[in-house]
């Protein structure tokens, strides 16, 4: 059986200028603070993240920001982070707002493979700009695309020995989604058990959706809320 286990530095390491990647996390709860922090001492850049939202300044997904290494975001909101719009105002990145629905949906649609769907949701505003129309039924409705990416960052609280996840609480919102709609998976972990120790019932994502697992050896105060025990 093939070792998933790697330093956080080498698992990082694959990801290149250019990349699209995935980020998991509702806020703090599944972000992946660690591996984040270690694309940050890399330093690749011309990156677009996708990740429901932008994290709070100086934390997560900002650091990336901040460093300049990430030309587009697409995110749900972005409320919480007042560096983002000071980077709209000046130009400095490109975000695409989408939805939370949407957005679950079109990252949902490229791990099954489709081609997008349909909805009516947002015709009528700004966030139909640039986007398809087709008829259906004598409704007008959008065309959403598929969302995939080249890596997804992950943050699971168990894992074991073959890569099989568990997320918790609002973690699971989106990381099973991104684990099925990226080319690669990369994923931190908090507890990695003997393989048996993960009942199948708790699994959120099977084994052969994760390329690489970081065991996290201590959780950052980035973490915050998450702190808990095994």
């Amino acid at each position: 059986m093939k070792d998933k286990t790697a330093s956080i530095e080498s698992a990082i390491s694959r990801i290149k200028d250019g990349d699209t990647v995935m980020v998991g996390g509702f806020g703090v709860p599944g972000t992946p603070f660690g591996l984040i922090d270690e694309l940050a001492r890399q330093g690749q850049k011309n990156l677009t993240l996708i990740k429901n939202d932008a994290n709070e300044e100086s934390m997560g997904v900002d650091r990336l920001l901040q460093n300049g290494q990430v030309n587009k975001l697409v995110v749900s909101h972005a409320g919480l982070n007042a560096n983002v719009s000071k980077m709209m105002s000046k130009n400095q990145i490109e975000v695409e707002f989408c939805p939370q629905g949407i957005l679950a949906e079109r990252i949902r649609c490229a791990g099954a493979g489709l081609y997008g769907f349909l909805t009516d949701i947002g015709i009528d505003t700004i966030l139909a700009k640039d986007k398809s129309r087709i008829e259906v039924n004598g409704r007008s409705l959008l065309l959403e695309e598929p969302l995939k990416a080249d890596f997804a960052l992950l943050h699971a609280q168990h894992a074991d020995s073959l890569g099989n996840l568990s997320y918790t609480a609002t973690a699971q919102n989106f990381s099973p989604l991104m684990a099925m709609a990226a080319d690669q998976v990369i994923v931190e972990v908090e507890h990695l058990l003997d393989l048996g120790d993960l009942k199948p019932e708790t699994i959120h994502t099977p084994s052969p959706f994760v390329d690489l697992m970081v065991s996290l050896p201590t959780l950052t105060s980035d973490y915050g809320v998450l702190r808990r025990g095994r």
